[in-house]
């Protein structure tokens, strides 16, 4: 038989442990525990919407969809710059936490909250395209209906003439008041052909 020294532990032992249960949703308001790796994803889908059917061989006068989405893993809502670029094989891509010298054409801006993503439809196309001997020349690129003059060539490489479109991610930094390379991109090679004769 229990002795009363018993169930007083007894009844001490349950009752920490209801306050503690009445407790644990308070102290999740207060106390903020580390969560995962704090993260944004950035990606380009095909004309079909999936990882596939990326335009490649291109012309001018022609226009090419493409889907571009960001997903936000920061812990909180976060404002989002996407910058569409333009470039041939001699310019720099980005490196690490150094976006690239090209020029921006195209830009797409967006908050996003935390643990959702924005995905839009981007139409790209080119015009003022001109082949002299081995050397493709590319004066406009149009980025969702807007141009942009470019001036961009590119040399005959095998039987090719490479181009490639890529999309920067920028966040927006408070407390500077502006945005900053967020260090990812994606491209797209791309190959200017002539149109049919």
């Amino acid at each position: 038989m229990w002795r009363l020294e018993d169930y007083r532990v007894v009844f001490v032992a349950v009752g920490l442990v209801g306050v503690l249960l009445f407790a644990v949703p308070s102290l999740a308001l207060v106390v903020h525990l580390p969560g995962g790796e704090r993260f944004s994803e950035l990606w380009v889908l095909g004309s079909g919407h999936m990882a596939e059917g990326y335009p490649y061989n291109v012309r001018a006068g022609e226009s090419y969809q493409v889907y571009v989405g960001v997903g936000n893993h920061l812990g909180g809502s976060a404002y989002y710059l996407v910058q569409a670029k333009l470039r041939n094989w001699s310019e720099a891509l980005p490196d690490g936490s150094v976006p690239s010298p090209v020029a921006a054409t195209g830009k797409m801006r967006g908050f996003v909250a935390d643990g959702q993503s924005w995905e839009g439809a981007v139409s790209f196309g080119f015009g003022g395209v001109a082949f002299e001997g081995n050397t493709c020349r590319v004066g406009v690129f149009r980025v969702n209906g807007v141009a942009f003059q470019v001036d961009k060539t590119a040399d005959l490489n095998g039987t090719e003439y490479a181009f490639e479109v890529f999309w920067e991610l920028w966040l927006y930094n408070r407390s500077e008041g502006m945005f900053d390379y967020h260090g990812r991109y994606v491209a797209l090679w791309l190959n200017m052909t002539a149109p049919p004769e």
